[in-house]
């Protein structure tokens, strides 16, 4: 029985518990405060009825001593007698006013006799009359008054009371509960909509490509606890959201990557599948076609490989906490864009190229292969989506504990569309593919630079197109 009410509370909702719980310590508090107002009002009219006797027996005791006796009742339903006692027995003056069992008045008669108190008071039941209050006070030496007032009217006062309080606190017992659950629930209201927040959180397609939760917990009320709990809440919210777009667009990037890199590796090998089944072809004829379809071969093969290192370094790149693809070592990175514009001057003799840099070598930490080619991939960059004649310049500079390099074409600029995207893998602005290249070149700089600790920027206009990479002078990798 036990176990099955506390299964049944224990599926009760929250306002409902607290409610009764409300309601339990009200009765308690109601059960103590009434019954400290009961006895004390009871204590009360007992001492109001024992003064009331007192004054009665001080006329009494007037009339017994001058009569021997006292004669007629003072109020309806009370008792007089007069008892001499000798010897610890009480004998009855006549003519006196008791009932028919008289028993008790002569015991607290002999009683007072035997205590010397100046009065004794007694409450007993006297047979066929109720219950008494009974006082006995000595007249002379071995005469005694004896006086008995029934205490009916007060014990109905007090049945009276506590009927009152009964109805009184079961109202106020039941308003409480009724108006307290009333109020918990508005208070606990602003749960409630959280709680049909996250349900409807459950029912959102997660799957959708936008990723973003519609529904968020509003409202101001609840105090500030509640207030703490929703704003709590709804950051929560936001970083589901976040983390749903940064998925999304993570799944979209590999969506694009997958479907770049299958149609980037596609176009080299159905070269080379053509090239051998014309080799093939040509081995039985003139070793000449043979020789030119074997070095057509070689050629996709190198195009081939070139794009299968590039995905490979992105892949290390990206699992650099796990494996870093660098190798480290104090270089001038001076002396590295020098180098770089000696092979830009060799392979794009119809872009002319400056280098402004300080007579002093800037020796950081750097991996210097790869910084070459981040340097290398920024040039070819520059001669690829210009045309023939475009001026370019590679800056070199220290500036604010980093070493800045700045590579700037005076070309047609990048569309404004595109300059978000032209970091993304295989991306390209030309969207037709005929400058060549994989589109790879852009994503593997910006992420040796950040493997670098270092951070590669784009600014573009018509006629100035600038990239900025910049390296810390302190980095240690």
């Amino acid at each position: 029985m036990i176990r099955r009410l506390r299964q049944t509370y224990r599926r009760l909702r929250l306002g409902t518990r607290l409610a009764l719980g409300l309601g339990v310590l009200s009765l308690v508090v109601f059960a103590v405060v009434g019954t400290a107002l009961t006895t004390y009002m009871r204590d009360y009219l007992e001492r109001q009825l024992s003064d009331q006797m007192k004054l009665v027996q001080v006329t009494q005791t007037k009339d017994a001593a001058a009569h021997g006796t006292v004669e007629g009742k003072p109020y309806y339903r009370w008792y007089t007698a007069v008892y001499e006692v000798s010897g610890g027995t009480a004998v009855l003056r006549e003519p006196s006013d008791v009932p028919a069992d008289a028993t008790e008045l002569a015991a607290v008669a002999e009683a007072q006799a035997d205590s010397g108190a100046r009065d004794v008071l007694r409450t007993a039941h006297l047979e066929g009359e109720g219950t008494y209050r009974l006082r006995a006070c000595e007249v002379e030496p071995g005469v005694v008054l004896v006086t008995a007032a029934p205490m009916a009217e007060i014990r109905d006062t007090v049945r009276q009371l506590i009927t009152v309080q009964v109805v009184a606190f079961a109202l106020a017992l039941l308003s409480l509960v009724a108006i307290g659950r009333a109020m918990l629930r508005r208070g606990l209201k602003p749960l409630s909509d959280m709680a049909h927040t996250a349900h409807d959180i459950t029912s959102h397609d997660l799957t959708d490509s936008a990723a973003r939760l519609p529904v968020r917990a509003d409202g101001r009320n609840g105090g500030p606890e509640v207030e703490e709990l929703r704003t709590a809440f709804n950051t929560m919210l936001e970083h589901i959201d976040d983390s749903l777009a940064v998925r999304t667009e993570a799944e979209q990037r590999l969506r694009r990557f997958i479907a770049d890199a299958s149609h980037e590796l596609r176009t080299p090998l159905m070269s080379v599948r053509g090239y051998a089944d014309l080799f093939q072809y040509a081995a039985a004829n003139t070793p000449e076609e043979r020789d030119k379809h074997l070095a057509r071969l070689r050629t996709e093969a190198a195009r081939m490989s070139v794009l299968l290192d590039d995905l490979l370094l992105l892949a290390r790149l990206d699992a650099a906490e796990v494996e870093t693809p660098l190798r480290l070592e104090d270089a001038d990175l001076v002396e590295l864009v020098f180098q770089a514009a000696d092979a830009f001057r060799a392979g794009r003799p119809d872009h002319p190229l400056t280098v402004t840099a300080g007579p002093a070598p800037l020796r950081i930490r750097l991996d210097p292969l790869r910084i070459r080619q981040v340097l290398d991939n920024l040039l070819s960059n520059a001669a690829v989506h210009t045309p023939a004649g475009t001026k370019v310049c590679v800056e070199v500079e220290s500036r604010s504990g980093a070493a800045v390099v700045r590579v700037t074409d005076s070309g047609p600029g990048i569309p404004a569309a595109d300059k978000e995207r032209v970091f993304d893998r295989f991306y390209r602005v030309d969207k037709a593919r005929s400058r060549g290249g994989s589109g790879l070149g852009l994503a593997v700089a910006r992420s040796l630079v950040r493997a670098h600790g270092g951070t590669l920027d784009l600014t573009s206009e018509p006629g100035s197109t600038v990239f900025t990479f910049s390296i810390p002078s302190a980095w240690t990798g």
